[in-house]
């Protein structure tokens, strides 16, 4: 099969949006949560455990909001000018996943407690 120099053309800039796309920043939402066990949390109380889980979920929606932030700039970067700008200012996916795993093992500590969820 040949292909001409306007298929390449094509094809060449397919390739190119498809990579360019799938190096933008993911969103929250997306995000799988790294793992931490909830043992670090099992010597709290719980009301102590209440505590640390409203920090850790401030902390969370504060990393999300600069990684939801860092996907909408990539979106109008990548339609702008086709490099998404987290490409070199970096994103807050790493520390989206810490907080998500922190969060799930706090719950999961505050369910072996038997603590009342908030």
């Amino acid at each position: 099969m040949e292909f001409t120099t306007s298929s390449k053309t094509k094809l060449l800039t397919v390739i190119s949006l498809t990579v360019l796309v799938a190096s933008c920043a993911n969103r929250p939402e997306s995000i799988a949560a790294s793992y931490t066990s909830h043992e670090r949390y099992m010597d709290s109380d719980c009301a102590q455990l209440a505590s640390t889980m409203a920090n850790a979920r401030a902390e969370l929606a504060e990393h999300s909001d600069k990684q939801d932030t860092a996907a909408n700039i990539d979106a109008g970067g990548v339609f702008l000018i086709l490099i998404p700008p987290s490409a070199f200012a970096g994103d807050s996916e790493a520390d989206v996943a810490e907080w998500k795993g922190k969060v799930e093992a706090i719950e999961t500590a505050q369910i072996k407690k038997k603590c009342v969820s908030n």
